[in-house]
């Protein structure tokens, strides 16, 4: 709330000191008030909208896009209402103010955010400020929460205990390699959270404890100012897409459909035909720069084109710059025995002796997927998208995993800042999926974002 308060207070200082200087004078207002005025109720006004609209909500601090969202949801709903009070109360505002005070303000606010988010996730990653998990639920129900909590180390929760119904006896649960003591089962949640110290149960597979013992267990915690959390059974869903809705007094989570068609894609095909142009246009000299360096280093082409599989399974030429020398491909069957990728569908050679020297510094930097820029314009490829396929990747695909063509294949998507050659064949494949559930255009700017952060980043580059 301070550095909130810190960063409202200067965009409106600096608005006032930009538009006005030392003249505070409100013309052309029909009520006797000066921009100073006008300047202190902005700030209370717009720290007051954060915390009304649950921009500080423990909930979604350090969760990035919905607490992204909030944020700019809080902003413009203020500006809104101050809009409204003008037209009303016919205050002639000055517009270069409010036009400088809203976009200083809303970039600082999320700049700041996103700074006290990385501190927290790097305190948490390291061990400090965890919270406790006492996880309820059958045996695979609540190893697979574990390993979920154990797989993101950033998200601050540590299970320090399991209570699972129908179990008697001594017993842990093998967590990738880390053990997790079983405290009994669900009648023992009150003694196993007082023994582990808890800050949180967490409950999955409920149908043991149906209704009647969901709600025993409320009573029970309620004293302890312990918080309940109740897994709903479904992963890989983005918030947005769930809404909770009361129906006969039961608690219904409503999932909300993927959405491929209609306004959706027209608005990520506007985006990824603006971007694409403006990009290329921005790094042309690099382009130029990059050809050059290809064609002087080793003979042959300078760009490599690659067949890879589109929208609902059409193939098209993804364009790159070659990286390797010619006929690189040719020599692939030796090298399969070399293969480090895990599942063996794809192939992963940290040192490939086809790459080139420059091919290795394209490589190290993403520089060589440049001109896949031209596939979007071509509108083979979007800007975010599953990782392109090859023909025989998707020959092997089933009926859950060919949901990855429903969308054009991207220049950079969640498997290019979540590790790019460094996933295993399994986690590209749930990312991708993901992606394509939950695919919105606010996740798709903070893909981009963290990308340009991979990118310079070059891990797991090769």
């Amino acid at each position: 709330m301070a550095t909130d308060t810190v960063v409202i207070v200067l965009a409106v200082f600096l608005a006032h000191l930009i538009r006005f200087g030392e003249n505070s004078s409100l013309e052309g207002s029909t009520i006797g008030i000066s921009y100073v005025t006008v300047s202190v109720c902005l700030v209370v006004g717009w720290t007051a909208f954060l915390a009304i609209f649950g921009a500080r909500s423990a909930q979604v601090m350090g969760t990035g896009a919905e607490e992204y969202r909030r944020i700019l949801s809080a902003t413009m709903r203020m500006f809104g209402v101050v809009a409204i009070l003008a037209l009303l109360l016919r205050v002639d505002f000055a517009r270069g103010y409010l036009a400088i005070a809203l976009p200083f303000g809303l970039v600082g606010l999320l700049v700041e955010r996103h700074l006290w988010r990385g501190w927290a996730r790097r305190r948490k990653a390291s061990g400090q400020f965890m919270t406790s998990v006492l996880v309820v639920g059958s045996h695979r129900a609540a190893t697979s929460m574990a390993a979920s909590f154990e797989r993101d180390s950033s998200s601050g929760c540590r299970v320090v205990g399991a209570c699972v119904p129908g179990y008697a006896g001594i017993g842990e649960l093998n967590v990738d390699g880390h053990r997790v003591p079983i405290m009994g089962d669900e009648h023992a949640v009150v003694s196993a959270m007082n023994s582990t110290g808890a800050d949180i149960v967490a409950v999955t597979a409920t149908e043991h404890m149906g209704a009647e013992g969901m709600k025993r267990l409320l009573w029970e915690l309620d004293p302890f100012g312990v918080d309940l959390v109740v897994a709903p059974g479904v992963a890989d869903i983005a918030g947005p897409r769930l809404t909770l809705q009361p129906v006969a007094d039961l608690p219904l989570l409503h999932v909300q459909k993927p959405r491929y068609q209609g306004a959706t894609r027209f608005t990520k095909t506007a985006f990824d035909m603006c971007f694409s142009l403006l990009a290329l246009i921005v790094v042309s000299p690099v382009l130029f720069a990059i050809a050059l360096a290809v064609k002087v280093d080793t003979r042959g082409p300078i760009f490599y084109r690659s067949e890879r599989m589109g929208l609902d399974g059409n193939p098209f030429q993804m364009i790159k710059f070659r990286t390797m020398v010619v006929d690189a491909d040719k020599n692939l069957a030796n090298l399969l025995a070399q293969n480090e990728s895990d599942g063996g569908v794809l192939f992963k050679m940290k040192h490939d002796p086809r790459v080139t020297r420059v091919g290795r510094v394209l490589r190290r930097y993403s520089l060589d997927e440049l001109p896949q820029f031209v596939n979007v314009l071509r509108r083979e490829m979007s800007v975010v998208g599953p990782r392109p396929p090859l023909r025989r990747e998707v020959e092997t695909y089933d009926g859950n995993v060919r949901r990855r063509l429903l969308v054009r294949p991207g220049v950079t998507g969640l498997w290019q800042v979540s590790g790019r050659s460094d996933l295993t064949w399994e986690e590209s494949v749930r990312l991708d999926l993901s992606y394509v559930e939950n695919w919105s255009m606010t996740q798709d700017m903070l893909i981009i974002v963290k990308t340009v952060r991979a990118v310079f980043g070059s891990e797991g580059a090769y």
